[in-house]
């Protein structure tokens, strides 16, 4: 499929062949018939893009402060190489558009295949031949059963989520009938905020700088419309030296003017409106004279920037939340099918998908001023592979063809540069949940082909591996897939989120075993490669007594409506304790015997309780291991501390960058740039499928450090120990 592209590291803008996106539960895919490009938001959005970096950094600062705050956790080199691929990963562009809905993913109801939808969301309704949807983030488009008997076209549903936007602010003024409102800015939202006003049955006055802006928006209602520098004579003509009763700024600007002009032309507890990038360090004298009420509104309403509601499908009660941003759109075509709206009249350009860069020329014109800019899109073509590199070097002997599900941010950086370094490696195929950042990552690293379908890579006989980088909840089914179709595999932490999973891959491996080799399973257990834990390995490895391991990680507050905390991942136990259960495993040598846990319970509703846990694991040998992980500290303060206490030695690792030993004959101490294993854990890898080498980690301990994550969230539960007395399984599978 085609998708407009720009990269945010040079600001170019591509028309650009990508794999459709995958479609999964509580999803749907669209085949796009119209998207309207917002002239307001998008210019903004490439006009950062075209910046120097240096210009980047000065627009948005609250970008920069991420990065040194990733510097002090993470180490520059690390950081560099993130912002590196950030800037180097295409971005999409557009989030209002309408279309046919041609696959429906589990879970998604009130729908067919067929069905004109109208759809928003940014990073979603994209500018793309192809889009998936979420369940609360499209529309069915209404037919003709309204009074009017008028049908929407494609065009006309496609404005559903700037209308929506428009519709917010008015829901956020509380007007009633016959209250004076004022519009500031008569852009595209504020054209549609003038009809919204003028059917909420209240009388208008508009105002902008641009006179063609002026003149449509008396033709589409406005009582009255003047130039914005005539605004505060006209407001107190026009209400009889009242003031107006609200005032909704859809206009855009750096400084805080059109706030204060908004005070000036208030009544007194008049009700203003931000729904405009504007600044707000509000005038306290006029707005505390008047005691004025400053409301912002939330883009397209209730549910924006909310994970549960768009991304996990949550809708809000209709009693509690009568307007969420899936209502706001419905109302809005609504009133475009019933003739109270009207959008057709705001198009004042068109272009075929195929010239969609031009739209982009249009908006950098100066001398331009286009309103409603509507791309149209011809019948997209059967998607198929995409070829980035013809030649194919996993024929030539000795190669180890390698392919990829998923690549997120941890693949990008961490994985794939390593990989590509090695000679023998060849990166076939790529396939990942949207299209764009596959062909992204297909063409900056290097591989072979980009697809739709993860089946497709499983399947390719030029792959021997498969790497699985996906969210945590999809890995235990592709790591399935891919043992079934013989392929080793490489799946980044957790191995799987359920007990049962975890039970099949088991089966799944030693039915194989009995049969022919069994593939390699590898689970990026990284730490237990590093070269300070490799060390501390050797110091004890012809211990006679138990030890006593400490792991101390300080891990940081991750956001409740982050999806590393949806349930359905696993949460942060299953997804990153894993990590240090298994270092310990690795450092004691002995099969874990029971287990112990307590967590944090708080009623601060910024925490989630199991993000700070206090974990005890006894093992076989006698040997005792304490993990205590938490997220109430700062990252000013380092992530990891390691002590390993046997034999009447101590090593102290310190987040990986300095390692002290202690013993009764001497004192060491090394400091190296920080290593957490993981150049190491892949050239293993990929010497063992290249039959060099056995498997990097047994899969015995990788089937038990997994078991032990699920078995700490039993503890938790119960309170009580959780036992792997005689190899008996403690959660009864």
């Amino acid at each position: 499929m085609i998708q407009i592209l720009q990269n945010f590291k040079t600001g170019e803008m591509l028309l650009e062949e990508v794999p459709r996106p995958q479609v999964v539960p509580g999803m749907i895919l669209v085949e796009t018939k119209a998207s309207v490009v917002s002239a307001g938001t998008e210019r903004m959005t490439v006009d950062l893009a075209q910046k120097s970096l240096l210009g980047k950094a000065r627009a948005r600062p609250d970008l920069v402060r991420k990065v040194l705050d990733a510097v002090r956790k993470e180490g520059l080199w690390e950081t560099l190489q993130m912002v590196k691929t950030g800037l180097d990963t295409p971005i999409p562009l557009g989030y209002s558009c309408a279309g046919v809905v041609r696959e429906i993913g589990g879970g998604v109801t009130g729908v067919r295949i067929g069905d004109a939808v109208a759809c928003g969301g940014g990073g979603y309704a994209n500018h793309s031949e192809y889009n998936v949807i979420p369940k609360n983030l499209f529309i069915p488009v209404p037919g003709s059963k309204l009074s009017s008997g008028k049908t929407l076209t494609w065009e006309e549903a496609a404005f559903a989520t700037i209308g929506a936007i428009a519709l917010q602010g008015v829901r956020q003024a509380r007007l009633t009938l016959g209250e004076r409102v004022g519009v500031i800015g008569l852009g595209l939202i504020g054209q549609i905020t003038v009809q919204l006003c003028k059917a909420s049955g209240c009388r208008v006055i508009g105002a902008d700088v641009d006179h063609s802006r002026i003149e449509l928006a008396e033709k589409g209602g406005a009582d009255q419309a003047v130039h914005s520098a005539d605004l505060e004579k006209a407001a107190f003509s026009f209400t009889q030296g009242v003031g107006l009763d609200a005032v909704i700024i859809t206009a855009a600007a750096k400084g805080s003017e059109l706030v204060a002009l908004a005070g000036e032309i208030s009544r007194l507890k008049g009700r203003i409106v931000a729904v405009g990038l504007v600044g707000l360090d509000v005038p306290r004298g006029i707005y505390f004279a008047k005691e004025l009420e400053l409301r912002l509104s939330m883009s397209y309403g209730p549910g924006r920037y909310d994970a549960e509601y768009e991304e996990r499908g949550h809708d809000y009660p209709v009693a509690y939340v009568r307007w969420s941003e899936q209502r706001n759109m419905e109302a809005f075509l609504e009133l475009a099918v019933s003739g109270q709206v009207d959008v057709k009249s705001l198009i004042t350009h068109r272009f075929s998908f195929d010239k969609a860069l031009d739209a982009y020329q249009l908006l950098s014109r100066s001398n331009e001023t286009p309103l409603g800019v509507v791309l149209n899109y011809a019948a997209a073509e059967e998607p198929s592979r995409i070829i980035v590199r013809s030649t194919v070097k996993g024929q030539e002997t000795g190669r180890v063809g390698i392919g990829f599900i998923g690549a997120g941010n941890f693949a990008r950086n961490i994985l794939l540069p390593r990989l590509n370094k090695m000679e023998k490696v060849d990166l076939c195929g790529v396939a990942t949940g949207k299209g764009v950042s596959a062909k992204g990552v297909a063409g900056q690293f290097g591989f072979s082909y980009c697809c739709e379908d993860p089946a497709e890579v499983i399947e390719d006989p030029e792959v021997h591996a498969v790497f699985i980088a996906t969210r945590h909840d999809s890995h235990g089914a592709m790591v399935k897939r891919a043992l079934t179709a013989g392929k080793h595999v490489f799946v980044e932490k957790p191995l799987c989120t359920d007990p049962e999973e975890l039970q099949q891959i088991e089966t799944l491996l030693r039915d194989r075993a009995k049969n022919a080799a069994a593939p390699i399973l590898m689970v990026g257990f990284n730490r237990r490669f590093a070269p300070f834990i490799a060390e501390a390995g050797k110091i004890f490895a012809d211990r006679g007594t138990p030890m006593v391991i400490s792991y101390r990680v300080n891990a940081g507050l991750v956001p409740k409506d982050s999806w590393i905390q949806d349930p359905m991942q696993g949460g942060r136990i299953v997804g990153e304790v894993c990590h240090f259960v298994d270092t310990l495993r690795f450092l004691v040598g002995s099969p874990v015997r029971a287990v112990q846990a307590a967590c944090v319970k708080s009623a601060n509703h910024a925490h989630t309780d199991r993000d700070s846990v206090a974990i005890t694991l006894t093992y076989d040998d006698g040997s005792l291991g304490t993990i205590l992980y938490y997220a109430l500290g700062t990252n000013r303060y380092p992530k990891e501390k390691l002590e390993i206490i046997g034999e009447q030695s101590i090593v102290d690792i310190d987040d990986y960058r300095t390692m002290k030993f202690y013993s009764p004959k001497k004192t060491e101490k090394k400091r190296t740039k920080q290593n957490k294993g993981h150049p190491e854990e892949i050239t293993h890898f990929a010497e063992a499928i290249a039959g060099k080498a056995p498997p990097p980690i047994p899969l015995a301990d990788i089937l038990e450090s997994t078991r032990v994550t699920f078995a700490i969230h039993r503890a938790l539960e119960t309170g009580q120990t959780v036992r792997f007395d005689s190899g008996q399984n403690p959660l009864g599978h």
